[in-house]
């Protein structure tokens, strides 16, 4: 495999293949895809805010005369980092899995504004919610749901060019697509493969995120877009998969032990994993592992504020601790 810059920007990876790269690939830094085959063409996820898929789209129609006209979207999943730019290609065919439409709406941009406009009043939480979403312009984002669904696999053709879609949810949402290229030996994954950052395991199972990673590891692939990160191949995913082999051992140690949530996340070293950013994430994951453990559905058990009022807590206590990692 070729060793790709992680710049910003558009990347050509192929004939009429192409990644759009956010670094640091952290809270919202999101990647995105565009595959062309003569007029034909389909965009792999939009971005956080209609500035930067806006700036994402001039690059792409700069660079490919096709892209003025986007045909299909796929949306890899629900979450507002792959989903809150779709308005600007609504004309498109915007496919996605059926879990991935039931909770487009969960989180809207509405509920964003609201709690950006409290976090002076919100303590730690505000803080931290500063540090995650301050660099975004949400402002006039209309959710732009899928148009097309499906359950578990479907086949599109862009031009010439295959493109097979795998439903691999729930595991980190209740509805994942890794978007496969065969003819290319290329995936793009979504966020079921993040590159230098921890995941958040928002619904789970684990088991399922990681036959998951098996599906992507049993692919004639050797390029691999993460959903955040670096362009990778199969050996960024095998690491990815002995990170959630080792927090659910971790976690269940400590859940065995009988220590809360933020007691287990704060003890949790994953020394393995210390070049990564955004640990304050281990809190998500270690609250969805107990759920899981205690037998509670995803969707019960603590609501997403909750969550990320732990990540917060989490977040403070290693600055305070001097972990110096810009996350």
């Amino acid at each position: 495999m070729a060793s790709w810059q992680y710049t910003k920007g558009l990347h050509e990876i192929g004939n009429g293949l192409y990644a759009w790269l956010l670094p640091d690939g952290g809270w919202c830094w999101s990647n995105a895809g565009l595959i062309v085959d003569g007029d034909q063409t389909l965009l792999v996820d939009t971005l956080f805010d209609l500035p930067m898929t806006g700036e994402m789209l001039d690059a792409m129609r700069d660079a490919v005369p096709a892209a003025k006209r986007i045909g299909k979207l796929v949306n890899t999943h629900a979450n507002a980092d792959h989903t809150w730019g779709n308005q600007l290609v609504r004309d498109a065919e915007i496919i996605a899995s059926k879990g991935c439409a039931e909770e487009f709406d969960h989180f809207t941009p509405e509920m964003l504004l609201e709690m950006m406009g409290r976090t002076k009043e919100t303590g730690v939480l505000g803080e931290f919610l500063e540090h995650c979403f301050s660099p975004f312009d949400v402002r006039g984002v209309v959710l732009t749901p899928p148009t097309t669904t499906f359950s578990d696999e479907k086949t599109i053709k862009v031009g010439d060019r295959t493109v097979h879609l795998y439903n691999c949810g729930p595991a980190h949402t209740r509805g994942d697509i890794l978007v496969h290229l065969p003819e290319d030996r290329m995936v793009f994954t979504g966020d079921i493969l993040f590159v230098g950052g921890h995941p958040v395991i928002w619904d789970g199972p684990i088991d399922n995120w990681r036959r998951a990673c098996d599906r992507l590891l049993s692919l004639d692939v050797d390029m691999v877009v993460p959903g955040h990160g670096p362009i990778s191949g199969k050996a960024e995913v095998r690491r990815f998969r002995a990170y959630l082999d080792e927090i659910e051992h971790e976690t269940r140690k400590r859940f065995d032990a009988g220590m809360d949530e933020m007691t287990a996340a704060r003890d949790i070293a994953l020394a393995n994993f210390n070049d990564w950013n955004d640990a304050e994430r281990v809190y998500a994951n270690v609250a969805s592992l107990y759920r899981e453990f205690r037998g509670i559905p995803a969707g019960e058990g603590m609501t997403p504020m909750e969550v990320f009022a732990g990540m917060a807590e989490l977040f403070k206590h290693r600055q305070q601790a001097g972990h110096g990692h810009r996350h």
